[in-house]
């Protein structure tokens, strides 16, 4: 399949996903809890299997945090791999504060080719290939970055995983820019922000894991901007023995 046609079927694959998550959204929330004590709902559950039916029709092989991951002695073999998260910010949706999202990345030899990313409240789509990084909102499509006429300089950090790194960092940006402005968001759309041109960084020193960050990696990588890691000063990769991310920095 042509990288084009891969897109379409995750950009149905993501919002097959956010419908299912919609149905549990709109219903009781029952929350059970994983051996690190993080959430799981049966949204979760649920996105996970309809977004799998989709995206096995192409034979590439699927990481998924909710599904049953290979060993690394087999993942390693694998020349190209679908990274999925069913639904990023398990926190906000039990809030239900509409930030959480539905990431569907696709990865070549560690590095992401393209990305979807989904947000089911808003019906808001993001993505990003080889011929750049755009956002469907209202019908329209948009091309990323948006050009803002942002007076400050504008920082993002997480809404529910904040770190005193992140806070020694955003004083360093205080030093460098004087006054910032800090915009707290869930799930993956912190990383939308940059791709937009809304945030000028992202800096993300607490934890995470390849399926938190490979959709949007794409996305911000085709709209021409830079995902970091913090321990290499290169560009993250994927697929790696341990799926726990280092930190890392979006501008």
């Amino acid at each position: 399949m042509k990288i084009e046609e891969l897109l379409e079927l995750a950009k149905e694959a993501s919002i097959a996903g956010g419908k299912e998550i919609l149905k549990i959204y709109n219903s009781k929330i029952k929350v059970e809890y994983k051996e690190d004590n993080s959430p799981l709902t049966i949204a979760d559950k649920n996105a996970n299997k309809i977004i799998e039916k989709y995206l096995k029709k192409t034979g590439i092989p699927i990481l998924s945090e909710e599904g049953k991951q290979a060993d690394f002695n087999e993942r390693k073999k694998w020349h190209k791999l679908w990274i999925v998260d069913p639904l990023d910010g398990t926190k906000e949706f039990i809030k239900r504060n509409g930030e959480f999202t539905v990431n569907i990345a696709l990865i070549k030899d560690g590095t992401p080719i393209l990305g979807v990313i989904y947000v089911p409240v808003t019906n808001v789509l993001y993505y990003g290939y080889k011929n750049g990084s755009f956002k469907i909102k209202d019908e329209k499509i948009i091309k990323l970055p948006i050009s803002t006429n942002n007076i400050k300089y504008v920082a993002v950090g997480s809404r529910s995983h904040k770190s005193k790194e992140t806070n020694d960092f955003f004083d360093l940006l205080k030093l460098k820019y004087g006054e910032i402005d800090v915009v707290s968001m869930g799930s993956s759309l912190k990383i939308c922000l940059v791709a937009e041109g809304i945030a000028n960084v992202y800096p993300r020193f607490a934890p995470t894991m390849e399926w938190d960050t490979a959709a949007g990696h794409a996305i911000a990588k085709f709209a021409g901007k830079k995902f970091i890691d913090y321990s290499t000063k290169k560009e993250m990769k994927y697929n790696r023995e341990k799926l726990l991310n280092s930190w890392f920095i979006v501008s």
